[in-house]
């Protein structure tokens, strides 16, 4: 990892993952990183205000400041105004947790959500985040979208999720999470129980302003004993009526632009 820019955000992506902080050693010696090096950047990184040290353990740590920039930008963008509305209403109909994530390039990432679980059970997970494509309902309808080889080349970009890591059901090789996409691609929609996580169930569907390339996704989450495999489907009418209201207003933001940057995704 020779450039200075890679550097950089190599530390504040594993910073990310830390929020007590790393010590400087392990973070130079994970990331590859002369440890000479890994204290100038970290040292220039606390001046302009985006790490700092703590004062009891010396470990490295994000301030706010990415989150400032990541929630501004989120504003600016509109998805969550013209969104959420339509979020809320899905979840106040299904009681379960419902997410919309945006296609960005090569990856989809969490940017908004609604509570609609009261009491009992519910998921709460972080925002934020890139959707596991291997081994979640939103990464099997997306890929349904693609052409197969570059759902082979995402799928070989993020490495495939194993069963010990998520859920038990997890499919542990590209054919097996093919067979989930062409299962999406028939049904128009994507189901998950226990393939990301022991416990929780999911269906997702994609945002296809005019039938075109998916912009976004919209899941619904929730337990698997709430969840179980008859109620996921009962749920896609509903849920993919959401996703065609977003896919109308979709342009009304330039946050949903993105999908159409993906670049030639072959090796």
């Amino acid at each position: 990892m020779s450039s200075l820019t890679a550097r950089t955000l190599a530390i504040l992506e594993r910073l990310a993952h830390h929020v007590h902080g790393v010590p400087l050693a392990t973070l130079a010696d994970d990331l590859g990183i002369p440890r000479s090096g890994a204290h100038r950047l970290l040292t220039e990184l606390c001046e302009l205000g985006y790490v700092r040290q703590s004062r009891e353990r010396g470990t490295y740590m994000l301030t706010t400041r990415l989150v400032s920039l990541g929630l501004n930008f989120l504003k600016s963008s509109g998805v969550v105004d013209i969104c959420q509305p339509i979020l809320d209403r899905l979840a106040e109909s299904c009681g379960e947790l419902v997410r919309l994530a945006v296609v960005d390039v090569d990856h989809i990432t969490w940017v908004g959500l609604s509570q609609g679980a009261r009491s009992g059970l519910r998921y709460d997970p972080d925002m934020g985040i890139d959707a596991r494509l291997s081994c979640t309902s939103s990464g099997f309808i997306w890929l349904s979208t693609l052409a197969e080889d570059d759902a082979i080349a995402l799928l070989s970009r993020q490495g495939i999720g194993s069963p010990a890591e998520y859920g038990p059901n997890a499919p542990g090789s590209v054919q097996a999470v093919l067979e989930q996409v062409a299962l999406a691609r028939q049904r128009g929609y994507g189901t998950g129980i226990e393939t990301y996580a022991r416990g929780l169930s999911a269906i997702a569907t994609a945002i296809r302003p005019n039938g075109r390339d998916a912009v976004g996704v919209l899941a619904i989450s929730g337990p698997t004993v709430r969840l179980i495999e008859a109620r996921l489907h009962t749920l896609a009418p509903d849920l993919m009526a959401a996703a065609a209201d977003i896919a109308a207003i979709s342009s009304a933001s330039p946050l949903f632009d993105r999908a159409h940057a993906r670049p030639d995704l072959q090796p």
